[in-house]
Protein backbone atom coordinates (compact mmCIF):
# COMPACT_ATOMS: atom_id res chain seq x y z
CA UNK A 1 0.00 0.00 0.00
CA UNK A 2 2.85 2.37 0.80
CA UNK A 3 4.44 1.69 -2.60
CA UNK A 4 1.13 2.25 -4.40
CA UNK A 5 0.53 5.54 -2.58
CA UNK A 6 4.04 6.84 -3.31
CA UNK A 7 3.77 5.83 -6.98
CA UNK A 8 0.29 7.20 -7.68
CA UNK A 9 0.48 10.23 -5.38
CA UNK A 10 4.19 11.20 -5.33
CA UNK A 11 3.59 14.54 -3.56
CA UNK A 12 1.18 13.20 -0.94
CA UNK A 13 2.07 13.07 2.76
CA UNK A 14 1.60 9.43 3.80
CA UNK A 15 0.21 8.89 7.29
CA UNK A 16 -0.16 5.73 9.32
CA UNK A 17 -3.65 5.90 10.77
CA UNK A 18 -3.62 6.40 14.54
CA UNK A 19 -6.26 3.71 15.11
CA UNK A 20 -4.18 1.08 13.31
CA UNK A 21 -1.13 2.04 15.37
CA UNK A 22 -3.11 1.82 18.61
CA UNK A 23 -4.70 -1.48 17.56
CA UNK A 24 -1.24 -2.92 16.94
CA UNK A 25 -0.28 -2.08 20.52
CA UNK A 26 -3.56 -3.39 21.97
CA UNK A 27 -3.08 -6.66 20.07
CA UNK A 28 0.32 -7.04 21.71
CA UNK A 29 -1.20 -6.27 25.10
CA UNK A 30 -3.87 -8.91 24.51
CA UNK A 31 -1.21 -11.44 23.48
CA UNK A 32 0.44 -10.86 26.85
CA UNK A 33 -2.88 -11.45 28.62
CA UNK A 34 -3.44 -14.67 26.66
CA UNK A 35 0.05 -15.97 27.49
CA UNK A 36 -0.65 -15.42 31.18
CA UNK A 37 -3.97 -17.23 30.79
CA UNK A 38 -2.21 -20.25 29.26
CA UNK A 39 0.16 -20.26 32.22
CA UNK A 40 -2.83 -20.14 34.59
CA UNK A 41 -4.44 -23.05 32.72
CA UNK A 42 -1.26 -25.13 32.96
CA UNK A 43 -1.01 -24.41 36.68
CA UNK A 44 -4.65 -25.42 37.21
CA UNK A 45 -4.15 -28.68 35.28
CA UNK A 46 -1.12 -29.46 37.43
CA UNK A 47 -3.12 -28.80 40.60
CA UNK A 48 -5.91 -31.12 39.34
CA UNK A 49 -3.40 -33.93 38.70
CA UNK A 50 -1.86 -33.44 42.13
CA UNK A 51 -5.29 -33.54 43.83
CA UNK A 52 -6.16 -36.78 42.03
CA UNK A 53 -2.89 -38.40 43.08
CA UNK A 54 -3.52 -37.76 46.77
CA UNK A 55 -7.23 -38.57 46.49
CA UNK A 56 -8.57 -35.13 47.31
CA UNK A 57 -11.38 -33.17 45.70
CA UNK A 58 -9.97 -30.35 43.62
CA UNK A 59 -11.07 -26.86 44.49
CA UNK A 60 -9.86 -24.09 42.23
CA UNK A 61 -8.06 -21.13 43.74
CA UNK A 62 -10.25 -18.02 43.78
CA UNK A 63 -9.37 -14.37 44.18
CA UNK A 64 -11.15 -11.89 46.43
CA UNK A 65 -13.79 -11.17 43.77
CA UNK A 66 -14.60 -14.87 43.27
CA UNK A 67 -12.77 -15.33 39.95
CA UNK A 68 -10.54 -18.31 39.34
CA UNK A 69 -7.16 -17.69 37.72
CA UNK A 70 -8.53 -18.47 34.23
CA UNK A 71 -11.69 -16.43 34.76
CA UNK A 72 -9.74 -13.43 35.97
CA UNK A 73 -7.59 -13.30 32.86
CA UNK A 74 -10.44 -14.15 30.48
CA UNK A 75 -12.54 -11.29 31.87
CA UNK A 76 -9.60 -8.89 31.75
CA UNK A 77 -9.80 -8.50 27.95
CA UNK A 78 -12.46 -5.78 28.02
CA UNK A 79 -10.89 -4.00 30.99
CA UNK A 80 -7.50 -3.64 29.33
CA UNK A 81 -8.97 -1.82 26.33
CA UNK A 82 -10.82 0.88 28.27
CA UNK A 83 -9.72 3.85 30.34
CA UNK A 84 -10.04 3.26 34.07
CA UNK A 85 -12.47 6.18 34.36
CA UNK A 86 -14.98 4.03 32.42
CA UNK A 87 -14.66 0.93 34.62
CA UNK A 88 -17.54 -0.23 36.80
CA UNK A 89 -16.90 -1.04 40.48
CA UNK A 90 -16.60 -4.76 39.76
CA UNK A 91 -14.20 -4.06 36.88
CA UNK A 92 -12.13 -1.80 39.12
CA UNK A 93 -11.87 -4.60 41.70
CA UNK A 94 -10.90 -7.09 39.00
CA UNK A 95 -8.31 -4.68 37.60
CA UNK A 96 -6.78 -4.15 41.05
CA UNK A 97 -6.36 -7.91 41.44
CA UNK A 98 -4.96 -8.33 37.91
CA UNK A 99 -2.40 -5.59 38.37
CA UNK A 100 -1.37 -6.88 41.80
CA UNK A 101 -0.64 -10.40 40.52
CA UNK A 102 0.52 -9.40 37.03
CA UNK A 103 2.51 -6.14 37.33
CA UNK A 104 3.76 -6.44 33.73
CA UNK A 105 0.16 -6.15 32.56
CA UNK A 106 -0.16 -2.98 34.61
CA UNK A 107 2.92 -1.49 32.95
CA UNK A 108 1.67 -2.45 29.48
CA UNK A 109 -1.82 -1.06 30.22
CA UNK A 110 -0.40 2.24 31.48
CA UNK A 111 1.61 2.56 28.27
CA UNK A 112 -1.54 1.94 26.21
CA UNK A 113 -3.28 4.80 28.02
CA UNK A 114 -0.19 6.98 27.59
CA UNK A 115 -0.22 6.36 23.82
CA UNK A 116 -3.90 7.36 23.70
CA UNK A 117 -3.11 10.56 25.62
CA UNK A 118 -0.31 11.39 23.17
CA UNK A 119 -2.68 11.05 20.23
CA UNK A 120 -5.49 12.96 21.94
CA UNK A 121 -3.24 15.87 22.90
CA UNK A 122 -3.11 18.43 20.08
CA UNK A 123 0.69 18.61 19.97
CA UNK A 124 2.89 19.98 17.22
CA UNK A 125 4.93 17.39 15.36
CA UNK A 126 8.19 18.22 17.19
CA UNK A 127 6.54 17.89 20.62
CA UNK A 128 4.83 14.67 19.51
CA UNK A 129 8.17 13.28 18.28
CA UNK A 130 9.68 13.78 21.74
CA UNK A 131 6.68 12.25 23.52
CA UNK A 132 6.60 9.24 21.20
CA UNK A 133 10.35 8.71 21.56
CA UNK A 134 10.01 8.58 25.35
CA UNK A 135 7.01 6.27 25.07
CA UNK A 136 8.88 4.03 22.63
CA UNK A 137 11.79 3.69 25.07
CA UNK A 138 9.38 2.57 27.80
CA UNK A 139 7.94 -0.10 25.51
CA UNK A 140 11.44 -1.38 24.79
CA UNK A 141 12.14 -1.62 28.53
CA UNK A 142 9.18 -3.97 28.99
CA UNK A 143 11.46 -6.60 27.48
CA UNK A 144 8.71 -9.00 26.39
CA UNK A 145 8.38 -10.82 23.08
CA UNK A 146 4.75 -9.70 22.65
CA UNK A 147 5.85 -6.14 21.80
CA UNK A 148 8.57 -6.87 19.23
CA UNK A 149 6.12 -6.26 16.37
CA UNK A 150 5.17 -2.90 17.87
CA UNK A 151 8.82 -1.91 18.23
CA UNK A 152 9.70 -3.02 14.68
CA UNK A 153 6.70 -1.18 13.22
CA UNK A 154 7.66 2.07 14.94
CA UNK A 155 11.26 1.72 13.77
CA UNK A 156 10.22 1.07 10.15
CA UNK A 157 7.40 3.64 9.90
CA UNK A 158 8.34 6.33 12.40
CA UNK A 159 8.01 9.22 9.92
CA UNK A 160 4.58 8.17 8.63
CA UNK A 161 3.35 7.64 12.20
CA UNK A 162 4.48 11.16 13.07
CA UNK A 163 2.73 12.62 10.01
CA UNK A 164 -0.56 12.28 11.88
CA UNK A 165 0.41 15.27 14.02
CA UNK A 166 0.79 17.58 11.00
CA UNK A 167 -2.96 17.97 10.46
CA UNK A 168 -4.36 15.06 12.56
CA UNK A 169 -5.66 13.29 9.46
CA UNK A 170 -7.26 9.84 9.75
CA UNK A 171 -8.81 7.49 7.22
CA UNK A 172 -12.14 7.32 9.09
CA UNK A 173 -14.06 8.75 6.13
CA UNK A 174 -12.44 6.25 3.75
CA UNK A 175 -13.26 3.37 6.10
CA UNK A 176 -16.86 4.58 6.30
CA UNK A 177 -17.16 4.77 2.50
CA UNK A 178 -15.58 1.32 2.16
CA UNK A 179 -18.18 -0.11 4.55
CA UNK A 180 -20.98 1.43 2.44
CA UNK A 181 -19.53 -0.10 -0.75
CA UNK A 182 -19.34 -3.54 0.89
CA UNK A 183 -22.91 -3.26 2.16
CA UNK A 184 -24.12 -2.20 -1.31
CA UNK A 185 -22.29 -5.11 -2.96
CA UNK A 186 -23.63 -7.57 -0.37
CA UNK A 187 -27.22 -6.71 -1.37
CA UNK A 188 -26.60 -8.29 -4.78
CA UNK A 189 -24.57 -11.23 -3.45
CA UNK A 190 -21.62 -10.28 -5.64
CA UNK A 191 -21.42 -8.69 -9.08
CA UNK A 192 -20.82 -9.77 -12.66
CA UNK A 193 -21.00 -6.46 -14.56
CA UNK A 194 -18.30 -4.37 -12.87
CA UNK A 195 -18.68 -1.20 -15.05
CA UNK A 196 -22.45 -1.11 -14.35
CA UNK A 197 -21.83 -1.69 -10.65
CA UNK A 198 -19.39 1.24 -10.56
CA UNK A 199 -21.88 3.37 -12.51
CA UNK A 200 -24.64 2.69 -9.95
CA UNK A 201 -22.20 3.30 -7.09
CA UNK A 202 -21.22 6.66 -8.59
CA UNK A 203 -24.88 7.69 -8.94
CA UNK A 204 -25.59 6.76 -5.32
CA UNK A 205 -22.47 8.06 -3.60
CA UNK A 206 -20.80 10.64 -5.85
Amino acid sequence: MMLIARTVFPRARITNDRFHVQKLYYDALDDMRISYRWMARDLENEEIRTAKKIGQEYRAFRYANGDTRKQLLARAKFILTRHQSKWTKSQQLRADIIFEYYPKLRQAYDLAMELTDIYNCKSQIDAARLKLAKWFNKVEKLGTDDFYTVINTFENHYDTVLNFFVNRATNASAESFNAKVKAFRAQFRGMTDIPFFLFRLMKLCA
